[in-house]
């Protein structure tokens, strides 16, 4: 009973190291939303910190990069400049005669159709000119048409669950490594607790050497993640922590869906246009369109038949209003969103590639650091448990 007893502590010690970290990173994960009454409850550190996260990120990848005017570069202009005009020009028709029905609709049921197709021609001809200035516009004030941290917290409280997905999928292999390495480190301890145990076999000690092994495995498995920062050599092990270790490959799978799902050119536009900043946004299109309205006949005619200066007014508040619509329809193409999301992605693997060990911890290390006692000590309590559990256990297979 004895040697049973004993090869029972390492057996229970490696169950309470794989329970333990396995508990950990699910606590880490879920649940997605506060669960629980006032102070007393509990999110997963993740959802709960992925704001802090995310801005981390953009700020580390950015000040690399320099700002988002240079990412926009990356982004090709003309190509966005071909992208509007081939969107918006199959519907320039349809644009101006809703305009037109909602400002002037007399003016334009009774204007004859020869007219009608001059402006709609006009229209054309201008177009090209109008959006390249306007995309070039754009690509000089990027930083200050769209607050990019209110991007990203607008997305991921509309989506708590995306941190964790991103998590989930860069650092799967890591995370399954942690988990089977913490009933390693437990059977070690274990074996370090079965001759204490065997020393003195009185109740107390296996709680208290449960609680230990609980303990220090949720720290060492946080630690195994993301240190030791550098490679270092231990006897024929090189050992560097397990994020690190794989930077390039992590780098790789964040950008990607941060491009595809946080950064996309349709809801950078969005930001643009809705934002708080989007009266800066309103300005610059009104500033191209008013040569537009100003030079057309469609405005000569608004002025001279009908209402003078206050139908120019309306009709010009109705342009823009309409503009703004026709860029989010553009720039809500999937397929366009889907050609260019690795353009964003390449600008911000490469640029999380390049950063130092340090710098690199720092995008994933904040977040846990303010949540790693807890996590410890909730694995330290499960190990208590598990540890009177075998006492109690062992005492009545005793009698």
């Amino acid at each position: 009973m004895f040697d049973v007893a004993l090869l029972s502590v390492p057996i229970m010690a490696a169950v309470v190291g794989w329970f333990t970290n396995w508990l950990a990173i699910q606590m880490s994960f879920y649940p997605v939303q506060f669960i629980g009454i006032g102070a007393v409850g509990w999110q997963g550190v993740i959802p709960r910190k992925s704001e802090k996260m995310a801005h981390i990120c953009i700020d580390r990848t950015l000040r690399h990069f320099g700002d988002l005017n240079a990412v926009y570069q990356k982004l090709e202009p003309q190509r966005i400049v071909e992208q509007v005009i081939s969107q918006v020009t199959p519907r320039l028709d349809e644009y101006i005669d809703e305009v037109m029905y909602e400002i002037q609709p007399v003016l334009w049921d009774n204007l004859p159709l020869f007219l009608r197709r001059r402006i709609y021609q006009w229209a054309r001809e201008q177009l090209p000119a109008r959006i390249e200035g306007l995309v070039d516009d754009f690509g000089d004030d990027l930083d200050e048409l769209v607050d990019l941290k209110a991007l990203l917290s607008r997305e991921l409280q509309q989506h708590p669950d995306l941190m964790n997905r991103i998590f989930k999928q860069a650092g799967s292999v890591e995370l399954r490594s942690v988990i089977n390495r913490g009933a390693i480190i437990g059977g070690i301890l274990g074996c370090a607790l079965a001759p204490a145990w065997s020393a003195y076999p009185v109740p107390w000690v296996l709680p208290i050497g449960g609680f230990g092994v609980g303990f220090i495995t949720n720290w060492l498995a946080i630690n195994l993640i993301f240190a030791p920062l550098k490679p270092r050599r231990f006897f024929f092990w090189k050992v560097q922590g397990l994020f690190l270790r794989r930077q390039p490959e992590i780098s790789e799978i964040w950008a990607k869906l941060v491009a595809e799902e946080l950064i996309t050119v349709e809801k950078v536009a969005d930001a643009m246009i809705n934002g708080s900043r989007g009266d800066r946004t309103r300005a610059i299109i009104q500033k191209h369109l008013r040569p537009l309205l100003d030079n057309s006949l469609l405005m000569k005619l608004s002025a001279q038949v009908t209402v003078g200066m206050s139908g120019y007014t309306e009709l010009k508040k109705a342009m823009n209003q309409q503009a703004l619509l026709a860029t989010q329809d553009v720039f809500s193409d999937p397929s366009f969103n889907k050609e260019r999301a690795p353009v964003v992605a390449n600008v911000l693997a490469g640029q999380m590639k390049a950063l130092q060990p340090e710098e690199f911890q720092d995008i994933l290390r904040p977040a846990f650091r303010e949540e790693e006692i807890q996590l410890m000590f909730v694995g330290g309590l499960f190990g208590a448990m598990a540890g009177a559990i075998q006492v109690f256990a062992l005492t009545y297979l005793s009698f």
